[in-house]
């Protein structure tokens, strides 16, 4: 059952009607359709390398004509290559026919085809000019490989020939003066002057025209690109198929505008945040169906075949959920009459360690050590180590005294490596796409495995008959993870033991691994017992799979009925086994190991989850053109129902060597139970355009939640869009510079609503939390339960209104493109509790939130790329960049107890940017103690009797002769966390004879990191920051106090936080505004002709190299990586990478 009833149960009566209504319009459509011209009628097709007779019988099906010819005319052997959009039949029949001496006359649905008959003036002439004159070559691509089907005509007549299977072909011409048009499918077309010439080898050039592009943006949604009037962008498996991360997200960056982006970190298997326009996370759509940003991050984008980026109203088509823009995935099919190609792709990549805030060697460590004793007027009786001690360390040859790095002990160069095999084919009435693919990242960490995946994709589909199509999709992936297990978070336990392990130590008691020493100060970090035997283990498992079925059926020309019906299951299961630790220490008198220090904490915990969706989806596709009217209506319904469950238990196991809980270790078991989510939608979009000029397109949902309570469930989300193509018009074409120069001018705009998703599912229910406490009743201890909080009938749906203005242009033969677009976000019913309304402090609860409050988010985009070529020599160079920022909206009757309060208060004060962070501004640093002398400022609240040299000025902005809080301004962005409020790309590449070359570069700027921890302070539990000790202040001489100063970048460097209105009070020395740009992919890549590759029986082979984030351009402390959000520094960065692979066709 495609629409179980228990989803519709509670869902508006008006539901029903409403869809009846939209398939009635649809089927009372106009009777006269089939009165018109068959000629004047306009089809789509795509053939490629295939026989002139299948291509017109392909024709036949798909117009319903008999075309009535002589064998001999048409060359069994013949074969061609074409592609149109909507365009009409005879211009069709004429770019097919002509090219071969054919000409055609229609009768009815019958359509005769003969051959061209040369005008007696012409034979007359040629008679005149003397006998022909033949002409031989080949045609070649840009990577040499030969080219069959081309189109070769003798210009100014209808004679010419196409090439054969191996690019050859001979024509005869009467004249030196003759000239030869070459033409084929995605090529320019090229003029060829035959002179004294009797052998013309020619290279096939690209076309840069790409209007005949089809914007794929739903499950039966799709637009021509040149029709499309929304802000859609797109990006096919081509710009994909370059990159080398691990997750399909990590593919898109920087690709097209409008992505916002931050990978903050590289953990194995983690993706970056994408965000479009820096909405928020998109809703993802992946062969119609909508599905969580994760399924998206992990699909192999080498199944991909294209994403469109729906980025301002024309995502109303998905209601509810559609509010931060919409990703839609379309995965790889087999192409119809192709045979079957088998492709084997291949890498094997090294990921090396950088951007990581390095610890310092051992004598920064005691340097820092003494420069802080001295500080602290430590007794040299009382002192960590004395001066001689001190200077073993510094020379550090000793034994005893060596510094042991363990930055290069615990990050290593691990591998990455990656496999694909795909089959791919299909015949007239079929086509598949099948493919296995694997990653392996290791992780860097020492003794951490990594991360793997496996996906599995199998799409087939079939014509059952004439009228009815059928598809089934098939797809699942694996995904494991394994690493040590940790106290809290295994990864960021591991990361801080690289500071909180000491130079002075090593990991193991004379460097026997069975042995592992003390060598932290808390003796848990001590890095040594960090492995799966001695710590324990985390394993984590990922199952998924699904399956789609489609079908479609033509009613009648211009109709079609589609369904489509998915199952999706997915099966997570945790399982973590920590032990606690056991070090030691050699005992020199005995020669014996014995315990120094033994740990109590053991932890064991099982977490088990299951997924299921039911989506399902009918629509009735109407598309017609009338003359230059063309029409497209679509109306359809969409549900989906879910559920989700999930069993959790912990507890402590009674010794390291028991794997499993008892009843008596067991501390906490929770049974999610799991309830029946559901969601409905009807949908309608009207496309109408004028000669391809004038284009509208009217979309809406009528979508309901399960989130809200009945009455408040539905909300309908309407959108509508403009564009007009100017350079169509007719002055605009028979403008000379217009029409040579400027190839496409369009002028669009689109504003609607978009729905949001507010708050959590059922709170117009009272529930109560079991298990909140206990209680003593009649001697007996009772477990008690709380109330959840009030119910609330106030929450519904928030309304998203998008505004988007655009022009897109082509230029110089469409070698130089660009757009623009300018956008205005405001969204309403953001939650809020009303503080008017007061509550007793004994019902222990507050008041809900309420749809109260609004945001806007403003911003602009730009794209701009140029293609173009030098006879062999190809190349293109583009970039993009977004600008959007959050801006504080309305508030529920805000309130501020002074104008200062209200100055600070960037999240309620509408109309400011509501991001940033208030701190003083520095303004310098305090060279000397006269400096300090003669200040005019009290900055300590002390006469500035507590300052030193090092420490920081800070700009009195009130002008009071005192620094307080009062002078705080704000000068930051968002402080380390969310995307940048601004993202740039920029690509460039070549190819020439096979060789090809590509650059991507992606960065950020607008975002504030600010320093903590290990790069702001000595830590007396850590070792110091190799980055902080060599920009910060430092006596001269370290052992004496009044040596006076070597004046840092940083404060004098101590341990803590002592002197904090000083040195850490907050202020902008320690926060960076970032800017940065990664060389985030080169490649260099070799195809080899076919010429080289046929004795082998091989289609294709390329091989190449390529690297990933290896060159970083930042402002950023202490080299970072400045993608990462830790404010120590201490995170797992982005890794460069550098491999080697290959892509075989067979």
């Amino acid at each position: 059952m495609l629409l179980p009833l228990r989803v519709l149960k509670g869902y508006p009566r008006t539901v029903l009607p409403m869809v009846c209504w939209l398939f009635s319009l649809l089927l009372f459509l106009p009777a006269q359709v089939h009165a018109q011209n068959d000629l004047d009628r306009r089809i789509s097709i795509v053939v490629k390398d295939q026989n002139v007779e299948d291509v017109l019988k392909k024709i036949e099906k798909l117009v319903g004509v008999k075309f009535i010819y002589s064998r001999e005319i048409i060359q069994s052997k013949q074969k061609i290559s074409y592609q149109a959009q909507n365009q009409p039949i005879q211009t069709v029949l004429n770019e097919i026919l002509n090219p071969i001496q054919i000409t055609y006359e229609s009768a009815g649905n019958q359509i005769l085809l003969k051959r061209i008959t040369p005008p007696a003036s012409t034979l007359k002439k040629e008679t005149v000019l003397g006998a022909e004159i033949p002409v031989t070559g080949t045609v070649t691509d840009e990577k040499g490989n030969p080219v069959a089907g081309v189109n070769i005509l003798i210009k100014g007549t209808t004679r010419g020939t196409v090439t054969t299977s191996d690019g050859t072909f001979k024509v005869l011409v009467n004249s030196e003066e003759d000239e030869l048009l070459f033409s084929f499918l995605g090529y320019k077309t090229q003029e060829v002057r035959v002179g004294k010439q009797s052998s013309i080898n020619l290279t096939l050039r690209d076309d840069n025209k790409v209007l005949d592009e089809v914007v794929v943006v739903g499950f039966g949604l799709k637009n021509k690109k040149e029709t499309v009037s929304g802000a859609i962008s797109t990006v096919n498996a081509e710009e994909l198929s370059h990159a080398s991360t691990v997750t399909a997200a990590g593919a898109l960056v920087g690709k097209i505008p409008g992505i916002a982006f931050r990978q903050t970190t590289g953990r194995p298997g983690s993706a970056p945040a994408i965000e479009i326009r820096n909405y928020g996370t998109p809703l993802v759509i992946i062969d119609g169906i909508q599905k969580d940003y994760g399924s998206f991050a992990q699909l192999d984008f080498n199944d991909i075949e294209n994403i469109s980026i729906l980025k301002d109203a024309s995502a109303s088509i998905y209601g509810m959920q559609a509010a931060n823009g919409v990703l839609v995935v379309t995965t790889k099919k087999g192409k119809r009459n192709q045979k079957p190609t088998i492709t084997l792709q291949s890498y094997y990549g090294l990921q090396i360690p950088a951007g990581y805030n390095k610890p310092a060697d051992a004598a920064t460590y005691m340097k820092a050590i003494v420069q802080d004793e001295t500080y602290n007027n430590v007794p040299d009786a009382a002192r960590t180590i004395n001066r001689e001690q001190y200077d073993k360390w510094v020379r550090g040859t000793e034994p005893g005294f060596q510094s042991f790095d363990w930055y290069n002990y615990i990050w290593q160069t691990r591998p990455q490596i990656y496999g694909s095999l795909n089959v791919s084919g299909g015949s007239d009435n079929a086509d598949y796409y099948i493919s296995l693919n694997r990653v392996e990242q290791k992780s860097m960490l020492r003794n951490f495995h990594g991360f793997d995946r496996t996906n599995f994709q199998s799409n087939v589909n079939f014509n059952i008959t004439k009228k009815l199509k059928v598809g089934v999709l098939m797809n699942g992936r694996l995904e494991r993870n394994r690493q040590p297990g940790l106290p809290g978070d295994d990864y960021d336990f591991a990361l801080q033991a690289a500071f909180r392990n000491l130079p002075t130590k090593r990991p193991f008691v004379n460097d026997d691994p069975r042995y592992p020493g003390i060598s932290a100060i808390d003796p848990q970090f001590s890095y040594g017992w960090i492995n799966e035997e001695m710590s324990g283990k985390y394993e984590s498992q990922i199952r998924i799979m699904q399956i789609n079925g489609t079908a479609e059926y033509s009613i009648f020309d211009g109709l079609k009925a589609r369904a489509l019906v998915s199952y999706w299951y997915r099966n997570i299961r945790n399982d973590l086994r920590e032990k606690s630790p056991l070090l030691y220490r050699f005992d020199q008198p005995t020669n014996a190991y014995t315990i120094a220090y033994q740990g109590n904490a053991r932890y064991l915990e099982r977490n088990v989850e299951n997924a299921e969706e039911m989506t399902s989806n009918v629509q009735l596709d109407y598309e017609k053109t009338f003359a230059k009217h063309h029409v497209h209506l679509v109306t359809g319904m969409e549900t989906k129902l879910a559920n989700y469950s999930r069993v959790y238990i912990w507890g402590n196991q009674e010794a390291n060597g028991i794997p499993f809980l008892t009843t008596k270790s067991t501390a906490n078991v929770i049974d999610a139970i799991p309830f029946n989510q559901s969601r409905l939608g009807v949908l309608g979009r009207f496309n109408y355009d004028y000669d391809n000029k004038y284009i509208l397109e009217l979309s809406g949902r009528y979508d309901g939640s399960y989130f809200y309570k009945k009455g408040k469930r539905f909300g309908f989300f309407p959108s509508g869009s403009l564009a007009y193509r100017i350079s169509q018009e007719g002055f605009w074409k028979n403008n000379t510079f217009l029409s040579q120069k400027i190839d496409e001018v369009k002028l669009r705009g689109s504003y609607g609503v978009l729905g949001r998703e507010l708050g959590s599912a059922l709170t117009y229910i009272t529930g109560y939390n079991f298990n909140q406490g206990s209680a003593i009743l009649d001697g007996r201890d009772v477990v008690s339960s709380r109330i959840t909080g009030l119910a609330t009938d106030n929450i519904t749906w928030g309304r998203v209104f998008v505004l988007d203005l655009g022009i897109d242009v082509g230029l110089l033969g469409n070698r130089l493109t660009a757009g623009f677009d300018w956008f205005d976000r405001h969204q309403t019913g953001e939650l809020a509790s009303r503080y008017d309304v007061l509550l007793p402090n004994e019902i222990g609860f507050s008041l809900p939130a309420e749809n109260l409050n609004s945001d806007h988010t403003k911003g602009i985009e730009m794209h701009l790329s140029w293609k173009d070529n030098v006879r062999d020599f190809n190349y293109f160079v583009g970039g993009n960049f977004t600008f959007s920022r959050w801006i504080t909206g309305t508030r529920y009757k805000p309130r501020w107890a002074n104008s200062y309060d209200r100055y600070r208060d960037l999240g309620s004060t509408e109309g400011r940017f509501r991001d940033g962070s208030f701190q003083l501004v520095s303004v310098g640093q305090f060279q000397s103690w006269e400096q300090i002398a003669n200040h005019p400022i009290d900055q300590d609240h002390y006469g500035n009797t507590t300052l030193r040299p090092g420490d920081y000025i800070y700009q009195d902005t009130n002008n009071d002769g005192y620094i307080t809080d009062l002078d705080m301004k704000n000068v930051t962005y968002r402080v380390n966390g969310g995307t940048p409020w601004l993202n740039f790309a920029f690509q460039a590449g070549a190819s020439w004879k096979g060789f090809d070359f590509r650059a991507e570069f992606a960065g950020g700027s607008k975002f504030t990191y600010e320093q903590q921890w290990v790069m702001r302070y000595f830590d007396g539990n850590t070792n110091v920051s190799q980055y902080l000790a060599d920009n910060s202040t430092w006596y001269k001489d370290i052992w004496d106090k009044n040596s006076g100063f070597n004046i840092g970048k940083y404060p004098l460097l101590t341990k803590g936080v002592n002197n904090w209105m000083n040195t850490h009070w907050p202020n902008s020395n320690w926060q960076t505004n970032v800017t940065y740009m990664k060389l985030r992919n080169l490649e260099f890549g070799y195809t080899l002709p076919d010429r080289m590759i046929k004795k082998a029986k091989l289609s294709g082979l390329r091989v190449y190299v390529s690297a990933q984030n290896i060159l970083t351009l930042t402002n950023m402390p202490g080299g970072l990586d400045p993608e990462m959000t830790a404010n120590s520094g201490i995170a797992y960065p982005n890794p460069r990478l550098v491999n080697a692979g290959f892509n075989l066709k067979l």
